[in-house]
């Protein structure tokens, strides 16, 4: 299970440093895919491809937007010798980031967040709100 928040900056060339207790979980190879929150979603190959599986099995007529929205700019990669990954172009211009960026666990996979746009997003963020779902939801 990916978990914890971890602050990190983008390299001159693009390469994001992902903490080893992340790439423990992710292991060797990892997919980069457009996150819905304008963030970068970061799965392993095997979560990848539970959730690919789960996006064939809707009816294609429905879902072929959805389909190039996550394929069309995913990219499956694997850390460097140092722990770094390097994010296409067009998904750090999708979540809008600079050099300084959030990692954040999320359960089956990460997200890629520019720093500012998160931390303004969690301030608006509706904490009761939350706390009702969680309490009044059966798990």
């Amino acid at each position: 299970m990916l978990l914890g928040e971890y602050a990190y900056a983008l390299d001159a060339k693009g390469r994001l440093f992902l903490p080893a207790r992340l790439r423990e979980e992710l292991t060797a190879n990892v997919v980069l895919s457009r996150g819905v929150d304008h963030c970068i979603n970061v799965y392993s190959a095997e979560s990848f491809g539970v959730f690919s599986d789960r996006l064939f099995a809707l009816p294609e007529i429905e879902m072929r937007d959805v389909r190039r929205f996550v394929f069309s700019a995913a990219q499956e990669t694997s850390p460097d010798a140092q722990g770094r990954v390097l994010l296409l172009p067009a998904l750090r211009e999708w979540a809008g980031l600079k050099k300084e960026v959030l990692i954040l666990g999320v359960g089956d996979h990460a997200e890629i967040w520019d720093k500012e746009t998160y931390e303004a997003l969690a301030s608006a963020r509706d904490e009761e709100a939350m706390i009702r779902l969680l309490t009044e939801k059966e798990f």
